[in-house]
């Protein structure tokens, strides 16, 4: 937060948009290099192969991220006009590009300004105005002293800051709301490690270790087990007999595993339940994929413009999006929504749901990442997906962090990065549907037009 106040301090000085869209891209650049640091990871598994890429990964996504910064101190100086103007202006402007990261393209709303209360007591106010209102709590916040005087911001943000806190303290008092649901879930954390998951003569002893830990003799039987996502060596279509050891392992319980699958010539990311006897029941295909990671935008295009295969979907090159969000019936463990990794970072995707579910699972591959700040970084954003619904999250991840959610946001059991071992778990309780369940980013997209509006209107009054 000082940091930030000092940046809208600096910004309301100029009076030249040219210096003030330097001044937030390269400012923008550094808070994006500085949280997303991770993204060099995944280029780092194969050195020899991929390394020399890694630098040019964190300096694209930084300078490329920290362009929607640019973009909002350049309009804010016209917008603003004055001191005041420009340090509000901004503070909307910011929190509208938020907005504009979670849904433009693919979307991609990691690391926006509000996530730093997660944990925190403001961070329940994401139940009433989710991510982006949080967002724009804490750049109006910050740009009080900036716009009002020492004093008198630091009196407004601490009043803003403040009331939010009350009102997350309050919410994280309320009852605790009763399990709905009886029963026990297992959360499988294999620890296979990126550089090494995928090597033929290793394959057969990380499945030993899911097999392991699933069966796990002389303690209470789960009722659901849980595999995290592409846990398996082999394609759901082509299981053999794997799908009956499986079973076999889990002694009757219901086995929800992520695992890769085919049809015709696509390929899918994807969720199957297998019931006690081994027979596939139902299936979520993964809809919000990675761009670039798990498929090549238009490769389907380039493929019919130019005969190419190698970056197109309907040629198995790549994942293809499942048909979108789905609830599945899990009988006496009520109704789950499954999200596939990068997919709990977008509140539109879990919105998106066909109807409100009990319980949200997430199955996610972390490895990708190491141990640095990006797999905390994802747990973070579906703890925040958990306030927004008020619905518990039980979290599944090869290498971590996999861990139990309440319905306010809350760990209540974990395990560590880069360990194996289990969870067994009851699903916590549902809270009723919060407003922002209800509505979504309508409303802080309305008041974001509005406060722009009266911006706009003011400015017309100073030039008059």
């Amino acid at each position: 937060m000082p940091a930030l106040a000092a940046l809208f301090g600096v910004l309301a000085q100029e009076k030249g948009w040219r210096a003030a869209t330097a001044l937030g891209w390269f400012a923008g650049a550094g808070y994006f290099a500085a949280g997303m640091f991770w993204i060099v990871n995944p280029f780092l598994i194969d050195v020899q192969q991929d390394g020399w890429m890694a630098p040019f990964a964190l300096v694209f996504m930084s300078f490329g991220m920290a362009l929607f910064w640019a973009l909002a101190a350049g309009l804010a100086v016209p917008l603003g006009r004055d001191r005041r103007g420009r340090a509000l202006a901004f503070a909307v402007l910011l929190a509208a590009t938020a907005l504009l990261r979670t849904y433009i393209l693919t979307g991609f709303p990691w690391n926006l300004v509000g996530h730093i209360w997660i944990g925190a007591w403001p961070a329940q106010v994401a139940a009433l105005v989710g991510a982006v209102g949080l967002t724009l709590m804490t750049t109006l916040a910050a740009a009080a002293p900036a716009a009002f005087g020492l004093v008198r911001g630091t009196i407004f943000a601490s009043a803003l800051l403040g009331a939010a806190g009350g009102y997350g303290l309050w919410r994280l008092d309320l009852p605790e709301p009763a399990p709905a649901h009886p029963g026990i879930v297992r959360l499988v954390q294999p620890n296979a490690t990126q550089s090494l998951k995928w090597q033929p003569e290793l394959q057969r002893e990380f499945f030993r270790r899911l097999l392991e830990q699933t069966a796990l003799p002389g303690t209470p039987k789960p009722d659901l087990i849980v595999w995290p996502e592409t846990a398996v060596p082999f394609l759901l279509n082509r299981a053999g007999q794997g799908l009956q050891l499986i079973a076999s392992a889990a002694n009757g319980a219901t086995v929800a595993l992520g695992i890769q699958r085919t049809e015709a010539d696509r390929a899918y990311n994807s969720l199957a339940v297998l019931d006690p006897a081994g027979r596939v029941t139902s299936t979520y295909d993964k809809h919000h994929l990675v761009p670039f990671g798990e498929y090549i935008p238009l490769g389907d295009l380039l493929y019919r413009i130019t005969g190419i295969p190698d970056y197109a979907p309907s040629q198995g090159n790549g994942y293809t999006p499942g048909p979108g969000a789905a609830v599945l019936d899990l009988g006496p463990l009520g109704s789950v929504l499954p999200l596939i990794c990068y997919e709990a970072v977008f509140p539109q995707d879990v919105s998106a749901a066909p109807r409100r579910a009990d319980w949200m699972l997430q199955v996610t591959d972390d490895a990708w990442f190491g141990s640095l700040s990006g797999p905390f970084q994802h747990l973070a954003q579906a703890r925040l997906r958990t306030i927004e619904q008020g619905l518990p999250m039980l979290r599944d991840a090869n290498t971590g962090v996999s861990a139990v959610i309440d319905a306010r946001g809350r760990v209540l059991q974990s395990l560590p990065m880069l360990a194996q071992g289990h969870i067994d778990a009851a699903i916590p309780g549902a809270l009723p549907p919060t407003p922002y369940s209800r509505t979504g980013d309508t409303p802080i997209t309305v008041l974001l037009l509005a406060l722009a509006f009266g911006l706009f209107q003011r400015r017309r009054r100073i030039v008059h």
